[in-house]
């Protein structure tokens, strides 16, 4: 059967939190005052790095919260582990505040989101929550293209775990082997997707290479001769 949906993650794939990320702390530590705890400014943006993948891990295998890993994330940054919930929501509220003002999609997003819109349905399904989710896509200007969306956060499951890609297939009203999944994790988003019967697709902006057992793109721009070539029957498994 022809892939007839698209489902996608957001972070790295259409939205370029790491660039936005790391001017939102930038900015946050220069503005609390924080850059001299910190021998060098990198250091301090390899910290927020670290904590934040430990505890988003944290989140994703059901150890806490979507709110609690952004407390945990506050407390071990600052080496403050007495922070009540209050003071850590107020800081991480305060650096939301400079990382939203460096929100941007990735020039390519756009463009392939027209060239598949009248060939494909679209949906979302990300390791974040819905009101996250869905007020970055609106602010950006695209939630309206895709007609579902889903969080790990409501879900109560994340991504590599089938029930995850599964439910965002039953809300497409589609079987898995009729929807591809494009995100730029090989493990978490390609490898996941495969194993859940979905097409995976492996968004290597970096060009890390490797992974020969999953389709891999290095631009979103690539995506439409994938998709129409039907990767699942003999087609390249790498481009670019």
């Amino acid at each position: 059967m022809p892939i007839r949906a698209v489902l996608w993650d957001v972070d790295d794939t259409l939205f370029d939190y790491a660039t936005a990320d790391t001017a939102g702390i930038r900015a946050h530590l220069a503005a609390e005052g924080l850059m001299g705890r910190y021998e060098t400014a990198e250091l301090a943006l390899e910290l927020w790095r670290r904590a934040t993948e430990r505890h988003w891990a944290r989140f994703g295998s059901g150890e806490t919260t979507f709110e609690e890993q952004r407390r945990d994330r506050v407390r071990e940054f600052l080496d403050a582990p007495a922070l009540t919930d209050a003071e850590a929501d107020a800081w991480f509220d305060r650096y939301i505040g400079h990382y939203e003002s460096a929100w941007a999609l990735f020039p390519d997003t756009v463009p392939v989101l027209d060239a598949l819109a009248h060939d494909y349905r679209h949906a979302v399904l990300s390791n974040s929550s819905v009101r996250n989710q869905d007020r970055k896509l609106r602010i950006l200007g695209v939630r309206d293209r895709f007609e579902a969306l889903l969080c790990a956060a409501e879900l109560g499951c994340s991504k590599p775990a089938a029930e995850a890609f599964h439910a965002a297939c039953d809300a497409l009203g589609l079987p898995p082997h009729e929807v591809a999944y494009v995100g730029d994790q090989p493990d978490i988003d390609a490898r996941g997707a495969v194993d859940a019967g979905l097409v995976g697709i492996w968004l290597d902006r970096a060009g890390l290479g490797g992974r020969p057992e999953l389709i891999r793109i290095t631009g979103l721009e690539q995506l439409p001769g994938v998709l129409r070539r039907d990767t699942r029957f003999g087609a390249p498994s790498t481009f670019g």
